[in-house]
C-alpha cells in the first residue's frame, strides 16, 4: 500500500477506471457475442444487431480500449459473417 498521499490518489483512480475499462470491454464483448449467436442460428434482426456490434466496437477503439488495428480486424470479421 502506498504512503505517499498523490500515490494514495492514484490507487483510488486506476481502480475506478479499471472498473470502467472492464464493464465497457465485457458490454462490447457481449453485443459482439449476441451477434455472432443470431448470425449463427440466421436470424432476421442481424443487422441491427451488427450496428450494434459495430457502434460498441468503434467506442471502444475511441476510449482506447481496444487497438485500431483489433477494432478494424473484429469489424471486418463481423462484416464477413453479416454477410453470409
Amino acid at each position: 500500500m502506498p504512503q505517499i498521499k498523490s500515490a494514495m490518489k492514484r490507487v483510488k483512480t486506476i481502480a475506478s477506471k479499471n472498473l470502467r475499462n472492464t464493464s465497457q470491454r465485457s458490454e462490447m464483448r457481449s453485443t459482439i457475442k449476441k451477434f455472432e449467436v443470431a448470425a449463427e442460428a440466421g436470424s432476421k434482426d442481424t443487422e441491427q444487431l451488427f450496428r450494434n456490434a459495430s457502434k460498441a466496437i468503434d467506442m471502444a477503439k475511441s476510449k482506447g480500449l481496444i487497438k485500431p488495428n483489433k477494432a478494424a480486424r473484429d469489424k471486418s470479421r463481423l462484416a464477413k459473417l453479416n454477410s453470409k
